[in-house]
C-alpha cells in the first residue's frame, strides 16, 4: 500500500480495480462516477453487454467499498438501455448485486437534462433524465445539506402573503401517510432544501470524449457530501469533469481511466479551469447518437448550459 498523499490530485492510467489495490482502506470521502453504460463507448472501452454488466462491475465496486470511508458516499450515474423493444434490467440487477456486496442503497437522484431535445422511437420518446444512485457503507454518513439549498422561489410571495389559520398549524396529510407541513415556517426564508431531482443542462463543448456529464452534476454532489480538503475519487474519469469540479471547490481528487488521451484532455481542462460554454452548430454527440435516420424533421434550439443560441431545423 502507498501513502494516500501519493494519490492526491493525480490522474492515473489503468484499470481502476487494479490501481485501487494500491490505495489503503477507508481513504476516500466521496466517489462520483459515470461508468460506460451497457453496449456503449465500444471504440474506447470495448462495450459491455448488458447481460454481463453486473459481472464486469462487481470486482471494481468491491475496491470502491474498501477504499471509501465509513462516512463516505458513492454516487453512480447510470441509465438503462432498451433491448428488443423493452428496457433491460441490468441497472436493477446491479443495484441488487451491490446491496448483496455490502452497499446500502440510500437514495436515488434524478438528473433532469433540462435542455434535452425532442425525438422518438416507434415505441418510446427521447430520454431526458438519468439516474444518480447513492450508496453508502453505513447508515450514518457525512452530508452537508445546507450547502445545496436553493432560493425559495417566487411562489412564496403570493402563497405566504396571507396565511390562514390552518397554515399556521401542522397540516397532516388526509391520505393517512403521516406526512404533514406547517406553511408558516417558510415565512421570511430566502432559501429552502432542494428535492432529489436535479435540473441541470447537458454540456456539448467538450468534443473529445464520447459522453461528458456537466461540471454542475459532480459539483452538486461534492458540495453535499464533502468539505474542503476532502478526497474525491472518479474511477472512470474520462476527460476529468469530476476533477475540474473538485479543484474548483478546493477538494482533492483522484482520477483513474484506461485511456491515455483522456488524461491529456483532463490536464488541459484543469489548467484552464471550468469549461466555458462553446457555441456552434454541431449537435451534442451524447444527445443524438441514437436517432434514426428515418426520424421526422424536428426544430430545436442550439443550447449549451441551457442558454439558447439560435433556432435551427435539422433532418435526422
Amino acid at each position: 500500500m502507498r501513502d494516500i498523499e501519493e494519490f492526491e490530485n493525480e490522474y492515473l492510467i489503468g484499470n481502476c480495480r487494479d490501481v485501487l489495490k494500491e490505495l489503503s482502506d477507508d481513504s476516500v470521502d466521496l466517489i462520483v462516477t459515470s461508468p460506460p453504460y451497457a453496449d456503449s463507448r465500444k471504440n474506447t472501452y470495448g462495450g459491455i453487454h448488458p447481460d454481463k454488466y453486473v459481472e464486469w462491475f462487481l470486482p471494481k465496486s468491491k475496491e470502491f467499498l474498501r477504499v471509501l470511508k465509513p462516512t463516505g458516499t458513492f454516487i453512480l450515474n447510470i441509465k438503462e438501455k432498451a433491448t428488443n423493444g423493452e428496457r433491460h434490467t441490468y441497472v436493477i440487477d446491479l443495484i441488487k448485486a451491490l446491496r448483496e456486496q455490502g452497499w446500502l442503497w440510500t437514495e436515488e437522484f434524478i438528473w433532469h437534462k433540462k435542455n434535452a431535445h425532442p425525438g422518438k422511437w416507434p415505441n418510446r420518446f427521447r430520454d431526458a433524465w438519468e439516474k444518480c444512485l447513492q450508496f453508502n457503507k453505513d447508515k450514518t454518513f457525512n452530508m452537508y445539506q445546507e450547502s445545496v439549498m436553493v432560493p425559495v422561489g417566487d411562489w412564496a410571495k403570493s402563497r405566504l402573503a396571507n396565511l390562514s389559520g390552518k397554515d399556521k398549524e401542522r397540516a397532516v396529510s388526509t391520505v393517512g401517510s403521516g406526512f404533514g407541513k406547517n406553511v408558516s415556517r417558510w415565512v421570511g426564508r430566502e432559501k429552502v432544501y432542494p428535492s432529489n431531482v436535479l435540473h441541470i443542462a447537458t454540456e456539448c463543448g467538450n468534443k473529445n470524449h464520447s459522453a461528458v456529464f456537466p461540471v454542475a452534476l459532480p459539483e452538486w454532489f461534492i458540495k453535499l457530501f464533502t468539505r474542503e480538503g476532502d478526497l474525491v475519487l472518479d474511477p472512470f474519469a474520462g476527460s476529468g469533469t469530476t476533477a475540474v469540479a473538485s479543484k474548483d471547490l478546493n477538494r482533492k481528487y483522484l482520477m483513474i481511466d484506461i485511456v491515455e488521451d483522456y488524461k491529456k484532455e483532463a490536464e488541459e481542462r484543469l489548467k484552464n479551469g471550468k469549461n466555458q460554454p462553446k457555441t456552434g452548430k454541431k449537435i451534442c454527440r451524447r444527445e443524438y447518437s441514437n436517432l434514426s435516420p428515418k426520424s421526422t424533421q424536428i426544430t430545436f434550439a442550439n443550447e449549451t448550459f441551457g442558454f439558447i443560441k439560435k433556432e435551427k431545423s435539422l433532418s435526422v
